[in-house]
Protein backbone atom coordinates (compact mmCIF):
# COMPACT_ATOMS: atom_id res chain seq x y z
CA UNK A 1 0.00 0.00 0.00
CA UNK A 2 1.20 3.77 -0.44
CA UNK A 3 5.00 3.89 0.81
CA UNK A 4 5.43 0.97 1.79
CA UNK A 5 7.38 -0.72 -1.28
CA UNK A 6 9.93 3.19 -1.67
CA UNK A 7 10.31 1.83 2.00
CA UNK A 8 11.05 -2.32 1.59
CA UNK A 9 12.92 -1.39 -1.47
CA UNK A 10 15.92 0.70 0.11
CA UNK A 11 15.56 -0.36 3.48
CA UNK A 12 18.14 -3.21 4.00
CA UNK A 13 20.91 -1.05 1.39
CA UNK A 14 20.22 1.96 3.74
CA UNK A 15 21.07 0.09 6.95
CA UNK A 16 24.28 -1.08 5.24
CA UNK A 17 25.52 2.27 3.82
CA UNK A 18 24.61 4.88 6.59
CA UNK A 19 27.74 6.05 7.72
CA UNK A 20 28.26 5.08 11.79
CA UNK A 21 26.86 8.16 13.58
CA UNK A 22 29.80 9.41 15.62
CA UNK A 23 30.52 11.50 18.89
CA UNK A 24 30.00 14.58 16.80
CA UNK A 25 26.34 14.13 18.21
CA UNK A 26 25.45 16.08 20.96
CA UNK A 27 23.19 16.41 23.84
CA UNK A 28 21.41 14.63 26.58
CA UNK A 29 20.53 11.81 26.36
CA UNK A 30 17.71 12.26 29.67
CA UNK A 31 15.80 14.48 31.07
CA UNK A 32 18.06 17.10 30.91
CA UNK A 33 15.50 19.13 28.83
CA UNK A 34 14.85 22.53 29.79
CA UNK A 35 12.26 23.29 27.56
CA UNK A 36 8.43 24.57 28.33
CA UNK A 37 6.05 22.86 26.22
CA UNK A 38 3.07 25.10 27.67
CA UNK A 39 5.17 28.12 25.76
CA UNK A 40 4.96 29.23 22.21
CA UNK A 41 7.40 27.23 20.24
CA UNK A 42 7.57 26.07 16.43
CA UNK A 43 9.50 22.29 16.02
CA UNK A 44 10.96 20.54 13.10
CA UNK A 45 9.80 17.31 11.79
CA UNK A 46 11.18 15.38 9.32
CA UNK A 47 9.72 11.95 7.94
CA UNK A 48 10.72 9.85 4.58
CA UNK A 49 6.99 9.73 3.12
CA UNK A 50 7.04 11.27 0.04
CA UNK A 51 3.92 10.19 -2.42
CA UNK A 52 1.22 12.40 -2.59
CA UNK A 53 -1.35 10.85 -0.36
CA UNK A 54 1.30 10.02 1.91
CA UNK A 55 2.02 13.64 2.81
CA UNK A 56 -1.53 14.38 2.93
CA UNK A 57 -1.83 11.60 5.58
CA UNK A 58 1.25 13.58 7.40
CA UNK A 59 0.01 16.78 7.58
CA UNK A 60 -3.45 15.33 8.37
CA UNK A 61 -1.49 13.55 11.52
CA UNK A 62 0.58 17.16 12.23
CA UNK A 63 -2.76 19.16 11.80
CA UNK A 64 -4.38 16.81 14.57
CA UNK A 65 -1.65 17.54 17.13
CA UNK A 66 -1.36 21.16 16.64
CA UNK A 67 -5.22 21.48 17.19
CA UNK A 68 -4.84 19.73 20.60
CA UNK A 69 -1.22 21.64 21.00
CA UNK A 70 -2.15 25.17 19.42
CA UNK A 71 1.16 26.26 21.53
CA UNK A 72 2.81 24.15 19.71
CA UNK A 73 3.04 24.67 15.69
CA UNK A 74 5.24 22.05 13.82
CA UNK A 75 7.20 22.29 10.68
CA UNK A 76 6.90 19.23 8.46
CA UNK A 77 10.06 18.29 5.88
CA UNK A 78 9.31 15.07 4.05
CA UNK A 79 11.13 12.86 1.16
CA UNK A 80 14.23 12.49 4.01
CA UNK A 81 16.60 9.12 3.77
CA UNK A 82 18.22 7.80 6.43
CA UNK A 83 21.16 9.44 4.87
CA UNK A 84 19.88 13.01 5.33
CA UNK A 85 18.52 12.34 8.77
CA UNK A 86 21.87 11.10 9.85
CA UNK A 87 23.82 14.56 8.72
CA UNK A 88 20.97 16.70 10.01
CA UNK A 89 21.89 14.78 13.13
CA UNK A 90 25.34 15.39 13.28
CA UNK A 91 25.64 18.95 12.40
CA UNK A 92 22.63 20.07 14.56
CA UNK A 93 22.20 23.92 14.76
CA UNK A 94 18.70 25.39 13.91
CA UNK A 95 17.75 23.92 10.57
CA UNK A 96 18.32 20.36 11.79
CA UNK A 97 14.93 18.88 12.89
CA UNK A 98 13.50 18.16 16.64
CA UNK A 99 12.00 14.55 15.36
CA UNK A 100 12.23 12.68 13.14
CA UNK A 101 11.49 8.91 11.64
CA UNK A 102 13.03 6.72 9.77
CA UNK A 103 12.00 3.11 7.67
CA UNK A 104 15.26 1.65 8.68
CA UNK A 105 14.52 -0.38 11.99
CA UNK A 106 17.80 -1.71 11.33
CA UNK A 107 19.49 1.51 12.31
CA UNK A 108 18.24 1.81 16.09
CA UNK A 109 21.53 0.02 16.80
CA UNK A 110 23.60 3.00 15.05
CA UNK A 111 21.11 5.77 16.04
CA UNK A 112 20.69 4.48 19.98
CA UNK A 113 24.74 3.88 20.94
CA UNK A 114 25.81 7.13 19.30
CA UNK A 115 23.72 9.36 21.40
CA UNK A 116 22.17 10.50 17.60
CA UNK A 117 18.59 9.98 19.65
CA UNK A 118 17.70 10.73 22.83
CA UNK A 119 16.54 7.87 25.20
CA UNK A 120 13.00 8.52 25.67
CA UNK A 121 12.72 6.05 28.90
CA UNK A 122 12.73 8.84 31.31
CA UNK A 123 9.55 10.74 29.03
CA UNK A 124 7.60 7.54 29.15
CA UNK A 125 8.38 7.45 32.82
CA UNK A 126 7.27 10.82 33.05
CA UNK A 127 4.07 10.93 31.12
CA UNK A 128 2.86 7.60 33.13
CA UNK A 129 3.23 5.16 29.79
CA UNK A 130 4.36 2.13 29.95
CA UNK A 131 5.65 0.73 26.81
CA UNK A 132 5.26 -2.91 27.45
CA UNK A 133 1.18 -2.23 28.13
CA UNK A 134 1.34 0.05 24.96
CA UNK A 135 3.41 -1.73 21.94
CA UNK A 136 3.35 -5.22 20.82
CA UNK A 137 6.17 -7.26 21.85
CA UNK A 138 8.41 -7.04 18.32
CA UNK A 139 7.71 -3.37 18.40
CA UNK A 140 8.95 -2.68 21.53
CA UNK A 141 12.02 -4.98 20.90
CA UNK A 142 13.02 -2.97 17.91
CA UNK A 143 12.78 0.37 19.04
CA UNK A 144 15.51 -0.62 21.65
CA UNK A 145 19.79 -1.12 21.99
CA UNK A 146 21.93 -1.99 24.63
CA UNK A 147 19.09 -0.86 27.04
CA UNK A 148 18.62 2.36 25.25
CA UNK A 149 14.70 3.04 24.14
CA UNK A 150 15.76 5.75 22.16
CA UNK A 151 12.71 5.42 19.22
CA UNK A 152 8.87 4.66 18.70
CA UNK A 153 7.36 3.13 16.84
CA UNK A 154 5.01 4.52 14.14
CA UNK A 155 3.10 2.53 12.38
CA UNK A 156 4.26 -1.41 11.21
CA UNK A 157 4.71 -3.90 8.52
CA UNK A 158 3.53 -7.62 9.49
CA UNK A 159 4.19 -10.58 7.13
CA UNK A 160 2.19 -13.15 5.52
CA UNK A 161 1.16 -15.51 3.32
CA UNK A 162 -0.80 -14.06 0.15
CA UNK A 163 -3.01 -16.84 -1.80
CA UNK A 164 -4.70 -17.56 -5.06
CA UNK A 165 -7.95 -18.81 -3.84
CA UNK A 166 -9.21 -19.82 -7.34
CA UNK A 167 -5.72 -21.82 -7.99
CA UNK A 168 -6.21 -23.41 -4.77
CA UNK A 169 -9.81 -24.64 -5.73
CA UNK A 170 -8.74 -25.99 -9.20
CA UNK A 171 -6.03 -27.96 -7.31
CA UNK A 172 -8.54 -29.09 -4.87
CA UNK A 173 -6.86 -27.30 -1.29
CA UNK A 174 -9.35 -26.71 0.69
CA UNK A 175 -7.28 -23.98 3.40
CA UNK A 176 -4.13 -22.46 3.62
CA UNK A 177 -1.34 -24.08 4.98
CA UNK A 178 -0.51 -23.93 8.39
CA UNK A 179 2.54 -25.71 8.98
CA UNK A 180 6.06 -26.21 6.99
CA UNK A 181 5.00 -29.56 5.78
CA UNK A 182 1.83 -29.06 4.53
CA UNK A 183 3.60 -25.78 2.82
CA UNK A 184 5.82 -27.63 0.75
CA UNK A 185 2.98 -29.99 -0.73
CA UNK A 186 0.59 -27.33 -1.21
CA UNK A 187 2.98 -25.55 -3.12
CA UNK A 188 4.56 -28.42 -5.26
CA UNK A 189 0.59 -29.30 -5.77
CA UNK A 190 0.31 -25.91 -7.01
CA UNK A 191 2.94 -26.07 -9.55
CA UNK A 192 2.10 -26.34 -13.25
CA UNK A 193 5.04 -27.26 -15.34
CA UNK A 194 5.31 -26.01 -19.25
CA UNK A 195 8.49 -27.17 -20.93
CA UNK A 196 11.19 -26.73 -19.08
CA UNK A 197 9.48 -24.14 -17.26
CA UNK A 198 6.43 -23.33 -15.51
CA UNK A 199 2.71 -22.35 -16.36
CA UNK A 200 2.39 -21.76 -12.74
CA UNK A 201 4.67 -22.02 -9.55
CA UNK A 202 3.11 -22.88 -6.76
CA UNK A 203 5.73 -20.29 -4.28
CA UNK A 204 9.07 -18.92 -5.54
CA UNK A 205 11.14 -19.84 -2.74
CA UNK A 206 14.47 -18.13 -3.67
CA UNK A 207 15.96 -15.53 -1.41
CA UNK A 208 16.37 -13.09 -4.17
CA UNK A 209 12.47 -13.37 -4.76
CA UNK A 210 9.71 -10.75 -3.77
CA UNK A 211 10.34 -10.48 -0.19
CA UNK A 212 11.41 -13.96 0.53
CA UNK A 213 14.47 -12.71 2.74
CA UNK A 214 16.54 -15.03 5.04
CA UNK A 215 14.82 -12.43 8.05
CA UNK A 216 11.60 -12.94 6.66
CA UNK A 217 11.60 -16.99 6.54
CA UNK A 218 13.46 -17.01 9.70
CA UNK A 219 10.95 -14.91 11.57
CA UNK A 220 9.09 -18.21 11.92
CA UNK A 221 11.37 -19.99 13.26
CA UNK A 222 11.72 -17.78 15.89
CA UNK A 223 15.49 -18.07 16.17
CA UNK A 224 17.60 -15.57 18.84
CA UNK A 225 20.38 -13.85 16.59
CA UNK A 226 22.89 -13.31 19.69
CA UNK A 227 23.54 -14.18 22.74
CA UNK A 228 23.72 -12.75 25.89
CA UNK A 229 26.89 -11.53 26.06
CA UNK A 230 26.22 -9.84 22.28
CA UNK A 231 27.94 -12.75 19.71
CA UNK A 232 26.41 -13.85 16.85
CA UNK A 233 24.33 -17.04 17.70
CA UNK A 234 24.18 -18.30 14.38
CA UNK A 235 26.09 -21.70 14.47
CA UNK A 236 24.30 -21.78 18.68
CA UNK A 237 20.67 -22.01 17.73
CA UNK A 238 19.64 -25.03 15.65
CA UNK A 239 16.41 -22.71 14.06
CA UNK A 240 18.84 -20.88 12.42
CA UNK A 241 19.96 -24.51 10.55
CA UNK A 242 16.69 -26.00 10.53
CA UNK A 243 15.10 -22.70 8.89
CA UNK A 244 17.96 -22.99 6.19
CA UNK A 245 17.81 -26.57 5.16
CA UNK A 246 13.88 -26.32 4.54
CA UNK A 247 14.25 -23.24 2.27
CA UNK A 248 17.27 -25.75 0.67
CA UNK A 249 14.19 -28.42 0.82
CA UNK A 250 11.74 -26.28 -0.80
CA UNK A 251 14.05 -24.98 -3.40
CA UNK A 252 14.81 -28.68 -4.71
CA UNK A 253 11.55 -29.66 -4.62
CA UNK A 254 10.14 -27.46 -6.58
CA UNK A 255 12.71 -27.69 -9.57
CA UNK A 256 16.16 -26.45 -7.98
CA UNK A 257 17.79 -23.33 -7.90
CA UNK A 258 19.13 -22.72 -11.14
CA UNK A 259 15.32 -23.47 -12.92
CA UNK A 260 13.73 -21.07 -10.31
CA UNK A 261 16.56 -18.60 -11.27
CA UNK A 262 16.14 -18.98 -15.07
CA UNK A 263 12.02 -18.58 -14.32
CA UNK A 264 12.10 -15.95 -11.70
CA UNK A 265 14.50 -13.60 -14.91
CA UNK A 266 11.33 -13.67 -16.56
CA UNK A 267 8.84 -12.15 -14.36
CA UNK A 268 6.96 -8.93 -13.61
CA UNK A 269 8.32 -6.23 -11.63
CA UNK A 270 7.58 -6.48 -7.77
CA UNK A 271 6.60 -2.80 -7.39
CA UNK A 272 4.01 -2.73 -10.93
CA UNK A 273 1.27 -4.44 -11.93
CA UNK A 274 2.85 -6.93 -13.52
CA UNK A 275 4.09 -8.46 -10.13
CA UNK A 276 3.78 -12.52 -10.47
CA UNK A 277 1.72 -13.05 -7.63
CA UNK A 278 -0.94 -10.30 -9.67
CA UNK A 279 -0.40 -12.09 -13.10
CA UNK A 280 -1.24 -15.50 -11.10
CA UNK A 281 2.40 -16.94 -12.53
CA UNK A 282 3.14 -17.63 -9.11
CA UNK A 283 -0.05 -18.92 -6.54
CA UNK A 284 1.58 -18.27 -3.10
CA UNK A 285 3.56 -14.80 -2.26
CA UNK A 286 5.02 -14.30 1.14
CA UNK A 287 4.54 -10.96 1.54
CA UNK A 288 3.64 -7.29 3.77
CA UNK A 289 0.45 -5.80 4.28
CA UNK A 290 0.57 -3.59 1.77
CA UNK A 291 0.47 -5.98 -1.28
CA UNK A 292 -3.03 -6.53 -0.62
CA UNK A 293 -3.87 -3.25 -1.81
CA UNK A 294 -1.61 -3.20 -5.05
CA UNK A 295 -2.73 -6.70 -5.86
CA UNK A 296 -6.21 -5.42 -6.10
CA UNK A 297 -5.18 -2.18 -7.54
CA UNK A 298 -3.55 -4.60 -10.47
CA UNK A 299 -7.34 -6.29 -11.04
CA UNK A 300 -6.16 -10.09 -10.63
CA UNK A 301 -8.62 -12.26 -12.47
CA UNK A 302 -9.08 -14.76 -8.99
CA UNK A 303 -9.74 -14.49 -5.27
CA UNK A 304 -7.00 -13.19 -3.40
CA UNK A 305 -6.87 -15.00 0.10
CA UNK A 306 -5.08 -14.27 2.82
CA UNK A 307 -3.15 -16.12 5.79
CA UNK A 308 0.09 -15.88 8.48
CA UNK A 309 3.12 -17.60 6.98
CA UNK A 310 3.52 -21.82 7.73
CA UNK A 311 5.34 -22.41 10.90
CA UNK A 312 7.98 -25.33 11.60
CA UNK A 313 5.53 -28.80 12.64
CA UNK A 314 7.50 -28.89 16.25
CA UNK A 315 5.55 -25.39 16.89
CA UNK A 316 2.41 -25.60 15.07
CA UNK A 317 0.79 -24.34 18.39
CA UNK A 318 2.96 -21.33 17.64
CA UNK A 319 0.74 -20.84 14.33
CA UNK A 320 -0.44 -16.82 13.51
CA UNK A 321 3.41 -15.59 14.24
CA UNK A 322 5.07 -13.62 11.77
CA UNK A 323 7.72 -11.57 10.97
CA UNK A 324 7.53 -7.28 12.06
CA UNK A 325 8.46 -4.27 11.27
CA UNK A 326 7.82 -0.58 10.44
CA UNK A 327 8.50 2.90 11.06
CA UNK A 328 10.68 4.52 13.75
CA UNK A 329 10.12 8.48 15.10
CA UNK A 330 12.78 9.84 17.66
CA UNK A 331 13.81 13.67 19.17
CA UNK A 332 17.34 14.62 18.27
CA UNK A 333 19.70 14.79 20.86
CA UNK A 334 20.96 18.12 19.92
CA UNK A 335 17.24 19.59 19.76
CA UNK A 336 16.72 22.55 22.65
CA UNK A 337 12.64 21.78 22.61
CA UNK A 338 12.75 17.91 23.90
CA UNK A 339 10.22 18.40 26.27
CA UNK A 340 7.62 20.02 22.84
CA UNK A 341 9.48 17.72 20.57
CA UNK A 342 7.96 14.71 23.01
CA UNK A 343 4.33 16.14 23.19
CA UNK A 344 4.64 15.30 19.39
CA UNK A 345 6.03 12.10 19.52
CA UNK A 346 3.94 10.66 22.14
CA UNK A 347 0.56 12.25 20.29
CA UNK A 348 1.91 10.27 16.85
CA UNK A 349 2.71 7.32 18.12
CA UNK A 350 0.52 6.85 21.41
CA UNK A 351 -2.69 8.87 21.27
CA UNK A 352 -4.85 5.29 19.81
CA UNK A 353 -7.45 7.57 17.56
CA UNK A 354 -4.11 9.51 16.22
CA UNK A 355 -2.51 6.14 15.25
CA UNK A 356 -5.74 4.53 14.19
CA UNK A 357 -6.29 7.43 11.60
CA UNK A 358 -2.88 7.33 10.09
CA UNK A 359 -3.20 3.75 9.78
CA UNK A 360 -6.16 4.03 7.91
CA UNK A 361 -4.99 6.92 6.03
CA UNK A 362 -1.27 5.27 5.06
CA UNK A 363 -2.85 1.56 5.29
CA UNK A 364 0.18 0.15 7.62
CA UNK A 365 -0.44 -2.00 10.65
CA UNK A 366 -1.04 0.16 13.54
CA UNK A 367 1.66 0.36 16.17
CA UNK A 368 -0.27 0.45 19.91
CA UNK A 369 -2.02 -2.78 21.09
CA UNK A 370 -5.53 -0.43 21.27
CA UNK A 371 -5.10 0.63 18.14
CA UNK A 372 -4.84 -2.62 16.83
CA UNK A 373 -8.50 -3.34 17.62
CA UNK A 374 -9.79 -0.16 17.90
CA UNK A 375 -13.63 -0.32 16.39
CA UNK A 376 -12.52 3.04 14.67
CA UNK A 377 -9.88 0.66 11.71
CA UNK A 378 -11.30 0.88 8.59
CA UNK A 379 -10.12 -2.18 5.88
CA UNK A 380 -10.69 -5.34 3.76
CA UNK A 381 -11.53 -8.00 6.19
CA UNK A 382 -8.47 -9.77 4.42
CA UNK A 383 -6.05 -6.82 6.73
CA UNK A 384 -7.23 -8.26 9.76
CA UNK A 385 -4.70 -10.93 9.03
CA UNK A 386 -1.94 -8.89 9.65
CA UNK A 387 -3.35 -6.83 12.86
CA UNK A 388 -3.37 -10.31 14.41
CA UNK A 389 0.18 -10.94 13.14
CA UNK A 390 1.11 -7.81 14.83
CA UNK A 391 -0.76 -8.15 18.17
CA UNK A 392 0.56 -12.33 17.91
CA UNK A 393 2.80 -13.12 21.25
CA UNK A 394 5.02 -15.31 18.95
CA UNK A 395 5.68 -12.52 16.04
CA UNK A 396 9.12 -11.68 16.27
CA UNK A 397 11.78 -9.13 14.23
CA UNK A 398 15.58 -8.78 13.86
CA UNK A 399 17.84 -7.13 16.82
CA UNK A 400 19.14 -3.84 16.64
CA UNK A 401 22.60 -3.70 16.44
CA UNK A 402 25.79 -1.08 16.39
CA UNK A 403 26.35 -1.33 13.02
CA UNK A 404 22.51 -1.47 11.46
CA UNK A 405 21.88 -4.53 9.57
CA UNK A 406 25.53 -5.84 8.38
CA UNK A 407 24.38 -8.81 10.00
CA UNK A 408 21.69 -9.39 8.04
CA UNK A 409 23.47 -8.61 4.80
CA UNK A 410 25.97 -11.43 6.12
CA UNK A 411 23.04 -14.22 7.01
CA UNK A 412 21.88 -13.25 3.49
CA UNK A 413 24.54 -13.95 1.71
CA UNK A 414 25.42 -17.36 3.64
CA UNK A 415 21.29 -17.68 2.17
CA UNK A 416 22.38 -17.14 -1.31
CA UNK A 417 25.52 -19.31 -1.14
CA UNK A 418 23.81 -22.38 0.36
CA UNK A 419 20.49 -22.07 -2.14
CA UNK A 420 22.39 -22.14 -5.03
CA UNK A 421 24.86 -25.05 -4.29
CA UNK A 422 27.73 -22.64 -3.96
CA UNK A 423 27.70 -23.81 -0.05
CA UNK A 424 27.66 -27.58 0.77
CA UNK A 425 28.89 -27.23 4.30
CA UNK A 426 25.96 -25.45 5.88
CA UNK A 427 27.16 -26.24 9.65
CA UNK A 428 30.79 -24.73 8.57
CA UNK A 429 29.03 -21.75 6.58
CA UNK A 430 27.27 -20.76 9.97
CA UNK A 431 30.20 -20.96 12.23
CA UNK A 432 31.79 -18.31 9.40
CA UNK A 433 29.30 -16.12 8.74
CA UNK A 434 29.36 -16.35 13.24
CA UNK A 435 32.42 -15.13 13.02
CA UNK A 436 32.21 -12.69 10.44
CA UNK A 437 29.61 -10.99 12.16
CA UNK A 438 31.21 -10.52 15.68
CA UNK A 439 34.15 -9.19 13.76
CA UNK A 440 32.19 -6.43 11.91
CA UNK A 441 30.49 -5.95 15.22
CA UNK A 442 33.41 -5.53 17.07
CA UNK A 443 35.22 -3.23 14.51
CA UNK A 444 31.97 -0.79 15.05
CA UNK A 445 32.39 -0.95 18.64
Amino acid sequence: MPGIPRKAAFALAASVSLALLTAACTGSSGTGASDDPSKGTTLTFWHGWSAPSEVKAVEKLVAGFEKAHPHIQVNVVGNMTDDKINQALRAGGSKAPDVISSFTTNNVGKFCSSGALVDLDPFFEKSGIDPAKTFPKAMNEYTRFDGNRCAVPLLGDAYGLYYNKTAFEKAGIEAPPKTWSEFVRVAKKLTIPQGSSYKQLGFMPNYHGWETTTEHYLGQFSPTYFTPDGKSNLAGDPAFETGFRLQKKLVDELGGFEKLEKYRAGLGDEWGPQHPFHTGQVAMQLDGEWRLGMALDAKPDFEIGVAPLPVPDDQADQYGKGYITGTIAGIAATSEKQNAAWELVKYMTTDTDAVVGFSNDIHNVPSTLEALKSPKLKYDPRFKTFLDIAAHPHSSTTPASVNGGAYLVTVQQLGYDYESGRLTDLKAGLRKAAQQIDTDIAQAK
